[in-house]
């Protein structure tokens, strides 16, 4: 086989980890030999002028290209045929860009979003499971595409999860987690107000001050939350975190199978029947069992969804492959030639079996 570049690509990047969700699929398709063409998202404006200007010095415009703006130019961009696309941002985005790239029959890698649960089995090491679970959750103020979007919690242990809880954000935050420079703002206004829109929809059981001004929203813990409302059908994408109690471990897989497959999953517990029923029955991107997010810290594992949350992966290896055509090649010697395979075929069946029986 021959790995052969693609040609000319597009990668259309996010805002919420705008240098590193850029660069990444930038060096996996430059290493496999293709042209790219960047176009980093408007809301992370001065990342992306950084990008611009750090890469107009390393790269001839005809070999890496870079374009800023918004929506207008996402659309005349998607106008034009590639050899492949590769977008990160919501699953509603993602479906203009793939329903564009279907017009040129142009291939797509997707990586999206979604509600990325979490599920804490009654055996699990329930100190561990909240300190993990709140550090995945407050990573850039929840603005992570795999971010613990909620959680499943065995009801045996569901007061004892939310008090861990409490305190790890108070150990990792402070008593006022506003005004805590570890703590992330959000990115805009429209996203601030969707975020503390969500208030509503559950009781506050922790946390839920905000500043305006900063767009800051301290790690907020919400229990009994509205199953029909926007904070459980709803990509959350802030430091908001919805409990869910369960009875039975059986109901928690329940749960996940009935919604859209996410981007990722994580499971804490010491059971290794539970284990197996999580890998063996649900249908997810990728994640961890007893932590979050550090899937993404083994730079050999490929990263993507499945469904909803998206397809085809990259990182390491697997970033190479997307970015490259693997071109299949036979070559047959011509010092021997078998007539066989040839016509009349007459006759010659028989004979073809006794040299393979």
């Amino acid at each position: 086989t021959i790995a052969q570049p693609l040609g000319i690509v597009l990668i259309m990047s996010p805002w919420n980890y705008p240098f590193q969700l850029t660069i990444v699929p930038l060096i996996s398709a430059i290493a496999a030999g293709n042209c790219v063409i960047l176009k980093p998202s408007r809301y992370s404006s001065h990342t992306a002028l950084v990008i611009e200007e750090m890469l107009s010095k390393l790269f001839y415009s005809n070999h890496v290209a870079t374009f800023q703006g918004g929506a207008e130019m996402n659309q005349e961009l998607l106008k034009h045929r590639y050899d492949h696309i590769f977008f990160t941002g919501s699953p509603q985005v993602g479906k203009l860009v793939m329903e564009s790239a279907a017009r040129h029959i142009t291939p797509v890698t997707l990586e999206l979003g979604g509600k990325s649960p979490v599920i804490v089995a009654s055996d699990a090491d329930i100190g561990l499971a909240a300190r993990r679970i709140i550090w995945g959750k407050c990573l850039n103020a929840g603005q992570t595409c795999v971010a613990p979007d909620y959680v499943l919690v065995d009801r045996k242990v569901h007061n004892a999860l939310l008090e861990q809880m409490k305190i790890a954000i108070t150990a990792m935050f402070g008593s006022d987690p506003l005004h805590c420079s570890d703590l992330g703002n959000i990115i805009n206004e429209k996203h601030f107000s969707r975020l503390i829109g969500l208030f509503e929809y559950g009781t506050l059981a922790w946390g839920g001050q905000i500043d305006p001004k900063t767009r800051r929203i301290a790690p907020t813990i919400i229990t009994d939350p509205r199953l029909d409302s926007p904070l459980m059908q709803e990509e959350i994408f802030g430091p908001i975190l919805p409990l869910v109690a369960y009875d039975t471990f059986e109901q928690a897989l329940d749960f996940v199978q009935k919604r859209e497959h996410p981007l990722a999953l994580y499971c804490f517990t010491t059971n290794k029947e539970h284990k197996n029923q999580v890998l063996t029955s649900l249908s997810f991107g990728g994640g961890c069992i007893n932590d979050v997010v550090m899937h993404l810290s083994n730079t050999a594992l490929p990263f993507g969804g499945v469904g909803n949350s998206g397809m085809g992966a990259y990182h390491g290896r697997e970033g190479f492959k997307t970015f490259s055509h693997t071109k299949s090649m036979l070559e047959s010697k011509t010092w021997l030639e078998v007539k066989l395979r040839y016509a009349p075929y007459r006759g010659k069946l028989s004979l073809i079996k006794r040299l393979f029986s």
